[in-house]
């Protein structure tokens, strides 16, 4: 039997999958091969896709509404928190991981990158765990009056 679409053995290359897309999205070389648009926010959407499957990695019974609006708030929160400027956070944004985590700055183009990489996470774990559900007895049998 194939794991499932949230099993962890699914979840966790393809949370490396993610993450290597993200970064490869922001490299020197992408700059050049690929179109602004893919480089300019690609990442931030990779972002939130990422929070969204540490979500279901951590609770794989979770359900696709829950799991997209905390995906969405965390990163909503997430860029907020960007607004805030203190010495000791500043200083962990200067650090290269904390910054992947947390970001530097504040920008709204970022919420709408939220959102698509939401949509884009939650809609294909729909469409993965609707592949994978057993078919209904309307489906097999038919409709009888």
């Amino acid at each position: 039997m194939r794991p499932g679409p949230r099993s962890r053995a699914w979840l966790l290359p393809l949370m490396v999958l993610v993450v290597a897309l993200g970064l490869g999205s922001r490299s020197a070389a992408a700059r050049v091969h690929l179109p602004h648009l893919v480089t300019d926010y690609a990442g931030d959407t990779l972002w939130t896709v990422m929070v969204y499957l540490c979500l279901v990695f951590a609770l794989p019974r979770l359900p696709v509404r829950l799991a997209a609006a905390a995906a969405l708030g965390i990163s909503v929160l997430v860029e907020l928190s960007q607004l805030i400027h203190t010495p000791w956070l500043d200083a962990l944004r200067a650090h290269r991981l904390a910054a992947l985590v947390l970001g530097r700055g504040f920008l709204l183009s970022d919420l709408v990158c939220y959102a698509v990489g939401t949509g884009l996470a939650a809609g294909t774990d729909l469409l993965c765990s609707r592949r994978q559900a057993p078919p209904s007895s309307v489906e097999t049998h038919g409709l009888h009056s």
